[in-house]
């Protein structure tokens, strides 16, 4: 088994370029790109100041001397082959660099940091929330399999699986946070303004508008922990719920139909025939093993260290690495891209090959080989 792994761990390395060499090869062939856009500006400034027609940047007029274009494409990489440009890219990947943003102009690897922990937040939340509904739910369903309880539930798991994420963190802002049904939770963020300090006369329920000729000359002061902790709280609700969606039918189901598979071996029905209670067999003999499934997901809990739904904290106007991927592809820019393509992609894989250790590990009928 040992060499199995071995051989998971060495698949890595060619699976890693071929992912990320084909991500390169897209940003090369699709227009629109980071060259392309920074001669619009160009053409577009030197024709508004040249008192020309903005149309000229389209095809006369302004043109861009080709020691100026040489420089703008040394500038963006692309005055190399692609073979070679990947190559490059690929050696400066390997020392953790990852390039500099066309956009932000700051090193990705500083972007990505930045925003590291917000996502890592809501990611683990998630995570962890998903498991501690979707167990207790999927054990529910299982003992009272084919009743009631049991249709309803499953209507109403998979009716949320069927919405995507973003538009359910649409619709839940309409309804729980807009104002015009109720008012709530906030509209987006991770926190209020006044998250650090707030006004001590505000917080004494003094009418704010009586007070804000005065503002800059109020005595400020802390805000406690414990109101900081609601606060939070407060943006993570409807984003965590949007997270849970992706997955919570997957567990839920997977851990009815794990408990209710168990409940028909042997042994089970060995230890009812000694005597034990339902209670003792159930939650002592049967679930530990129904959780191992469950368990071996957790291995996948490695990518929750780049987790970040594109849209979804889009929606919720979160600074993450998702908000960051996703206004980089509408950018163009292609060195964030393929710097979070990249971490992303390294941290699956990983997350895979660990999967199937923790699976040998708590299962020791299992053998790779």
């Amino acid at each position: 088994m040992t060499a199995y792994f071995l051989r998971r761990l060495l698949l890595v390395i060619p699976t890693f370029i071929g992912v990320t060499l084909i991500a390169f090869l897209i940003t090369r062939l699709v227009p629109g790109g980071p060259l392309e856009r920074e001669l619009m500006q160009i053409q577009m400034g030197a024709a508004g100041a040249g008192g020309e027609a903005v149309g000229g940047a389209f095809g006369g007029g302004v043109e861009i001397p080709e020691e100026a274009r040489k420089q703008l494409e040394k500038e963006f990489g692309l005055d190399k082959p692609f073979v070679v440009a990947y190559f490059l890219w690929l050696g400066r990947v390997c020392t953790l660099d990852f390039g500099t943003s066309y956009n932000y102009r700051e090193p990705v690897w500083s972007l990505i940091s930045e925003r590291f922990p917000i996502s890592l937040m809501f990611g683990l939340t998630g995570f962890l929330l998903g498991y501690l509904v979707c167990v207790p739910l999927g054990i529910a369903k299982a003992l009272r399999h084919g009743h009631p309880f049991d249709f309803v539930s499953s209507f109403i798991v998979f009716v949320g699986y069927s919405i995507p994420a973003w538009a359910m963190g649409t619709l839940l802002l309409v309804v729980f946070a807009s104002g015009q049904f109720l008012d709530w939770f906030p509209l987006g963020g991770i926190h209020s303004h006044s998250f650090d300090e707030l006004p001590a006369i505000v917080r004494d329920n003094v009418d704010r508008d009586a007070v804000m000729d005065d503002f800059d000359e109020l005595d400020w002061e802390k805000l406690p922990f414990i109101d900081k902790v609601i606060d939070v709280g407060n943006h993570m609700a409807l984003p965590v719920f949007c997270y849970m969606m992706g997955s919570f039918a997957t567990l839920t189901i997977l851990m009815k139909n794990s408990l209710l598979e168990n409940l028909g071996h042997d042994y089970v029905r060995t230890a009812f025939a000694k005597g034990l209670s339902p209670t003792r067999v159930i939650y002592l003999h049967t679930l530990r093993n129904s959780l191992i499934p469950l368990a071996t997901g957790l291995g996948h809990a490695l990518s929750l260290l780049m987790a970040g739904s594109y849209l979804i904290e889009w929606v919720f106007n979160i600074d993450g690495i998702g908000y960051l991927g996703y206004t980089s592809i509408l950018g163009r820019d292609y060195t964030v891209v393929m710097g979070i393509l990249a971490i992303n992609t390294i941290l699956t894989l990983v997350g895979n090959i660990i999967s199937d250790v923790l699976y040998a590990m708590i299962d020791p009928r299992i053998r790779f080989q």
